[in-house]
């Protein structure tokens, strides 16, 4: 894990970096447009000379590195003006909050319908559920936004957008905030549910399938095991191997495929202010949640092999 995390952040930091010029430079070019033009440049000078960002790209990845393993410093936010890790925190647990609610109704709605698919193919309820999943994957997950924040305000009467009511934006954490939260949680996790929940019931059901046509199924039938004993003691566990290696990268699936529904939803996670850090060529900031969110890839694979290895003893003995 250590050394896939280290290349990631060399990679993500020299791509960032790539693009000409820095936030620097677009800083003084839209005050030279209000016709501040020598303040912006020695602005612009002291800046680039208290940050060194006129030394190489190796340099400057040394110095951001180093602050982060020693003391815990993921650089300055440009634009914000504000350390990076005040900026990061909040939402990055907002974004984990909502991806691993999301992860759970995933699981919780795919599973049983991606059994159930499969032990009844080509019934009523199988083309139904088969329908639903292809509907799922094709329509756009910001279109469901829209869709779910009219039925939010017209049905439930609540706020359209955002976490929680205006009156608690600014507010401590209190269990009433946090009750309010969960309130508006279920538009965004159904809206970033539905897509991973179709594939994963295709994923299920047709691995499930394989699995039944098997030997061993027959066999166990025909010793007299019960049918819901035949189906879950071995078939489903196996068919989940391939379930559970596509959670390893679930988790920042739903927070790259959340950037867009977070803008039009107006949620306070990582996606809108990474979107706009990679606009704007805030380096710290931009590379700072990349290399966090790849971290929290690496650690959600980690947990994906270990679930694998409990879940297939063949896994565990080869």
């Amino acid at each position: 894990m250590i050394p896939t995390v280290f290349f990631i952040s060399v990679v993500a930091f020299v791509v960032i970096n790539l693009p000409p010029g820095d936030f620097l430079t677009t800083m003084v070019a839209e005050q030279m447009e209000e016709g501040d033009a020598a303040s912006a440049q020695a602005q612009a000078e002291r800046l680039r000379e208290r940050y060194g960002l006129g030394q190489p790209v190796i340099v400057r990845y040394w110095r951001w590195m180093t602050g982060i393993i020693t003391r815990g410093d993921f650089g300055q936010s440009f634009e914000w003006r504000r350390p990076v890790h005040t900026l990061i925190w909040t939402r990055l647990a907002l974004t984990v909050v909502i991806s691993l609610t999301t992860t759970f109704f995933i699981w919780v709605v795919a599973i049983p319908i991606g059994i159930y698919s499969a032990v009844k193919q080509y019934s009523v309820g199988d083309y139904v559920f088969t329908t639903l999943g292809f509907l799922g994957l094709a329509i756009p997950n910001f279109l469901l936004a829209l869709v779910f924040m009219y039925i939010g305000f017209s049905v439930f009467g609540q706020t359209v957008g955002g976490l929680y009511a205006p009156q608690y934006i600014d507010q401590p954490w209190t269990i009433d905030k946090i009750l309010n939260m969960l309130t508006h949680l279920w538009i965004p996790v159904v809206v970033l549910g539905t897509a991973g929940t179709a594939g994963l019931i295709r994923t299920l059901r047709a691995n499930l399938l394989d699995e039944l046509r098997k030997p061993y199924v027959v066999t166990a039938r025909s010793k007299g095991l019960t049918e819901k004993k035949v189906i879950m003691k071995y078939p489903v566990r196996i068919a989940m191997n391939f379930f559970v290696s596509a959670q390893s990268n679930i988790l920042v699936s739903l927070v790259s495929g959340a950037a867009i529904v977070s803008v039009v939803l107006n949620l306070p996670t990582t996606g809108p202010l990474l979107l706009r850090a990679l606009i704007s060529q805030d380096m710290y900031l931009a590379g700072s949640f990349i290399l966090l969110l790849s971290t929290l890839n690496v650690i959600s694979t980690l947990i994906s092999d270990i679930v694998l290895a409990w879940l297939d003893p063949r896994i565990r003995y080869s």
